[in-house]
């Protein structure tokens, strides 16, 4: 069975305005009203479904998969607005783009202070050879390592 992500909840201070936030950036449909929430489809079948909430919202980190064409229209649309952007999600590289993996990336704000990101290649597609590979190095679990974290144990890690 393929595993998929269906829908996440988005904590917002005021839902509606925040996603058509998102809508407008990523040129996606208008958001839609599902009971308490504002819902943005993202993919054939995953939304982020926006919620209000009066207490303090912890940001979170949404990123997006997108053409190269679709890349140069959400950028042109964030530039537009003035909004600040970055190069990484530690926002060192104010007013710059990535160009890991081969792609291009750029991280930005929305107005609940969740960091959003915009990339055109997958995190480590490039692989090792690429003249940018990413700069996060992911260690993966052997399958043992996996089961025993599962059971409380700690297990090793290997680099890919």
């Amino acid at each position: 069975m393929a595993i998929r992500l269906n829908h996440t909840i988005v904590a917002a201070h005021d839902k509606v305005p925040s996603a058509t936030f998102l809508t407008v950036i990523l040129g996606l449909p208008a958001p839609s009203l599902l009971g308490p929430f504002a819902v943005v489809r993202v993919g054939d079948d995953t939304s982020l479904d926006y919620t209000d909430t009066e207490d303090e919202i912890a940001p979170q980190h949404y990123a997006f998969l997108v053409t190269e064409v679709e890349f140069d229209e959400i950028f042109a649309r964030i530039r537009e607005r003035g909004l600040p952007y970055w190069a990484d999600p530690y926002r060192r590289g104010r007013d710059q783009i990535n160009a890991w993996d081969g792609g291009r990336g750029v991280y930005f704000g929305d107005p609940n202070g969740h960091l959003l990101e915009i990339i055109t290649r997958p995190y480590g597609s490039g692989g090792s050879t690429t003249s940018r590979p990413h700069p996060l190095i992911a260690p993966t679990l052997d399958s043992a390592d996996h089961e025993n974290r599962g059971s409380g144990h700690q297990g090793t890690t290997r680099n890919r």
